[in-house]
């Protein structure tokens, strides 16, 4: 498995690699979980982050790989050397979500200088308000109350980067809130019934 971290301030785990059954070539596989399997559907993976550009996917994959053939099967750790000075550029997309009985509020997209994308980012609904849970896995390991301990896949990993990234987050996810505040309500069936009787439909 290899880790990536992007500007010494966000890192990515579980990106595995992996061998070709057919010709024993190695190959780079991004970390990603399983869709469907549920009735009809079949089961799908789907990426929970990636690389945007193929430049990028290419010196990514590339590093890893060569990495990995060098050190002998050790933890690679890629720090993309044009994002370990100076500052790590992103941007946040938030879709709101709502749901009955659910306590997702909305789900964040990041990219990273727009050369690397992670999705899933959840804002949550808790008891003491919302907070943001980063993509993760549950683990085999329990609590000290016996709950599943979960492990983030994707994540800050200075303060200062965590407090501007979420601090965007929750600013997008407030915005989005605005808008549809700002939406007209749709009419009462009272209303409806008075228009219906006003309007002569033919």
């Amino acid at each position: 498995f290899a880790t990536a971290v992007f500007g010494d301030s966000f890192k990515v785990t579980n990106i595995a690699i992996l061998k070709n059954k057919k010709d024993g070539s190695l190959f780079v596989s991004m970390p990603r979980y399983r869709s469907g399997g549920e009735g009809n559907n079949e089961v799908e993976y789907k990426n929970i982050c990636n690389p945007i550009t193929k430049e990028f996917h290419d010196m990514l994959c590339g590093a890893i790989l060569a990495a990995f053939q060098a050190k002998n099967f050790e933890e690679i750790t890629f720090n993309d050397p044009e994002h370990t000075q100076g500052q790590l550029n992103f941007n946040v997309q938030v879709t709101r979500f709502q749901k009955e009985g659910s306590n997702v509020r909305g789900l964040a997209r990041v990219y990273l200088d727009q050369e690397f994308v992670i999705n899933h980012i959840a804002i949550l609904q808790g008891k003491s308000g919302e907070f943001i849970a980063m993509p993760n896995y549950k683990t085999k390991q329990v609590s000290a109350d016996n709950r599943p301990v979960y492990q983030d896949i994707c994540y800050p990993i200075t303060k200062e980067f965590r407090d501007k990234l979420y601090g965007q987050i929750f600013e997008v996810y407030q915005e989005e809130r605005a808008k549809e505040s700002a939406l007209p309500l749709p009419p009462t069936d009272e209303e409806m019934k008075a228009f219906e009787k006003e309007t002569p439909f033919r």
